[in-house]
């Protein structure tokens, strides 16, 4: 049998794509980063609370005081331009890593399949040596010049991105996406004022075929773009996905970014031709190699892709109907699976029973928090041991509506 693990991890191959993820990358991230704070979102989901559903063990996680979420957002925009530039590269992408995944767990609220993504993404960037090669960090000398990299640098970032878009036909595999069309009939008949095609949303055969391509499409295009024959036709099919995607709903860089990140699946000699045609840069005529990466490299990168297969299936552990329960639904790439809406409320009754104090949740949430929670079981228990704590050996606090 040919096929061989080693070849996976082991062969050497250039290292062009992965320089271009790294410049890609770090121009995304920017972007994203700076949109953050243009549009005043530091302020509306990092100070404005005055509560945050932090994540299972990770209650420890606060957002910093006064101006300090902007330092940690102009931190965060320093180290994207850095790892642009490929200038301290793996401080630049550590520090990315870090900043960026501590921001998401602050509060669970702002949970998005993409910022799991990028969380993941940036931390596998922090192993590889994107700054060998077209970097400032090889210009001044930081580190030595290199076309060549052990397979898995590129490998181990397209099995991320697989994960992402295989998963997600997985979680498509079940009755209400297939055989109902949901959510995507509900969505579609809002959509009617799109240009050319809005007219055929109202069509309930038209949410039928959405879901139906979508779910075939997610299962099996990482596939043919591993093929050459079928690549560029798969490519084709991801811009186009993302790009309606984007339009139809308001998902935020995430089409931009998949569209761009998956680009390696390509031969490297387009990017090795890409890099040769810009000014004052030419590819090493004489190969120059990397050392071998060991074998517990190939250890560790095992165990982190086993525990990736994991993750999405860990909802089996739980009882119930995951759609309702939401257990095990985070991390597991279900995107754009349900649609919810929910009202809560919350009222404080002393142990004796005597007495009401009804809360008013714009006191503690803001109308992201409130329309997040209210659908979603885990955060609506997670506020009420809050409300528990809060009044608990208080009595002087409730509205009393009986007389003992």
């Amino acid at each position: 049998m040919s096929f061989s693990f080693n070849k996976i991890w082991q062969e050497q191959v250039r290292i062009e794509p992965l320089v271009w993820l790294r410049i890609v990358f770090g121009l995304l991230m920017f972007f994203s980063t700076a949109r953050f704070w243009y549009n005043g979102w530091i302020e509306d989901l990092f100070i404005k609370p005055k509560f945050f559903f932090t994540f299972y063990g990770f209650d420890w996680v606060k957002p910093f005081s006064g101006n300090g979420m902007y330092i940690v957002f102009g931190i965060l925009i320093l180290s994207t331009i850095l790892i642009t530039l490929g200038l301290f590269y793996r401080i630049a992408i550590i520090v990315f890593f870090i900043g960026f995944t501590y921001v998401e767990l602050i509060d669970k609220t702002n949970y998005l399949n993409h910022y799991y993504f990028i969380s993941l993404f940036s931390f596998l960037l922090c192993f590889v040596p994107a700054h060998r090669f077209f970097s400032l960090d090889v210009k001044l000398g930081f580190v030595s010049k290199t076309n060549q990299i052990s397979a898995w640098c590129i490998n181990i970032l397209k099995f991320q991105i697989g994960c992402v878009y295989f998963f997600a036909g997985v979680a498509k595999l079940n009755y209400y996406w297939l055989f109902e069309a949901q959510p995507l009939s509900n969505w579609l008949k809002h959509q009617t004022d799109l240009l050319s095609i809005g007219q055929f949303m109202k069509y309930k055969v038209t949410a039928f075929i959405f879901s139906w391509v979508g779910c075939f499409f997610d299962l099996t295009v990482v596939f043919f773009l591993l093929f050459k024959k079928t690549r560029w036709v798969a490519y084709i099919a991801i811009v186009m996905f993302h790009v309606l995607t984007g339009i139809m709903f308001p998902i935020g860089v995430f089409p931009l970014v998949m569209i761009a990140l998956t680009t390696p699946f390509f031969s490297p000699n387009i990017y090795v031709r890409l890099f040769e045609k810009l000014p004052k840069n030419k590819t090493l005529i004489e190969t120059t190699r990397l050392e071998k990466s060991s074998q517990w490299t190939t250890y560790l990168l095992s165990i982190y892709i086993f525990i990736q297969l994991l993750i999405p299936f860990r909802y089996l552990l739980y009882p119930g109907n995951m759609l309702w329960t939401e257990q095990g639904f985070r991390f597991s790439w279900r995107v754009m699976l349900i649609e919810k809406v929910g009202y809560a409320s919350f009222s404080v009754v002393p142990e004796n029973g005597i007495g009401e104090k009804i809360i008013e949740l714009d006191n503690y949430l803001t109308l992201q928090q409130i329309k997040q929670m209210s659908t979603q079981p885990d955060m609506i228990l997670q506020f009420a041991h809050h409300l528990n704590d809060e009044f608990k050996n208080k009595p002087d606090v409730y509205y009393p509506t009986t007389a003992g």
